[in-house]
């Protein structure tokens, strides 16, 4: 009997069970239980829905807004999104990449750093960040104790008001208290339309207070506008620096 109740409970017992698997089964076990769960669908036969299915989870349209910058690692996009774990970013550059909205390559040597880039397909998602850019542009009136800032994150509303105004491809930089970024309007659809930092060789350069980025990207203030009220400052020798720093009639 004693032999029994032994036995009995080996059999019950799941440590006992796991202690008798080779190791190679509970390794497959632990990162069955450990993978991230699959992404649900809307299942339905709508564009909207299907649309959301590969872009409406959180922070994935903020990681296309990061790549639409240009190619960038995975550190660099840790630390221009902050507030987002690196489980969750990995998890969301996962997605992207399955579904191909982006992909991941090894920069040439003598570079060991990968980074990620957005596909064509990733890239025709460029007009729907600039009309939710427009969108959300009024919200921006306060900033809260707790917004984070950076500087390109401003670009996005500021590229259909210097499109409109510029009747050519240019490079424009801006320069804000926060930072640096540049422009490219009316850049073909392969070439990213913005970029954190310096340009190369810029057209002209745009010196500006934050809320007067703001007002631009709103629509609530012209260019031609902001420099008559000397709220923008325009610098360069180029044809177009010169016709951006024309003040309005």
């Amino acid at each position: 009997m004693l032999g029994f109740t032994k036995r009995a409970l080996g059999k019950s017992n799941p440590v006992s069970r796991l202690r008798l698997m080779p190791r190679q089964t509970q390794t497959r076990q632990t990162q069955t239980r450990q993978s991230p769960p699959r992404r649900r669908s809307y299942d339905q036969y709508c564009a909207v829905s299907r649309a959301l299915d590969s872009v409406g989870d959180r922070w994935s349209l903020l990681v296309v807004r990061e790549l639409l910058a240009g190619p960038r690692r995975y550190t660099d996009l840790l630390a221009d999104l902050p507030g987002v774990s690196t489980d969750m970013l990995a998890t969301r550059l996962r997605d992207m990449e399955r579904d191909g909205l982006a992909s991941r390559r090894r920069l040439p040597a003598p570079s060991s750093a990968s980074v990620y880039e957005l596909t064509a397909r990733g890239r025709e998602l460029l007009p729907v960040l600039t009309a939710l850019a427009a969108w959300g542009a009024p919200d921006l009136t306060s900033r809260r104790p707790t917004d984070a800032v950076r500087a390109h994150w401003l670009a996005l509303p500021l590229l259909t008001p210097l499109a409109a105004t510029l009747p050519a491809p240019a490079v424009i930089e801006v320069e804000l208290p926060e930072g640096l970024f540049h422009l490219r309007p009316h850049t073909p659809g392969n070439h990213p339309p913005y970029a954190e930092g310096p340009a190369e060789a810029p057209d002209a350069r745009l010196h500006m207070s934050a809320d007067t980025c703001r007002a631009l990207g709103e629509g609530t203030l012209t260019l031609p506008e902001a420099v008559k009220e000397g709220l923008v400052r325009v610098t360069g020798e180029t044809r177009t620096a010169r016709g951006l720093a024309a003040p309005a009639a």
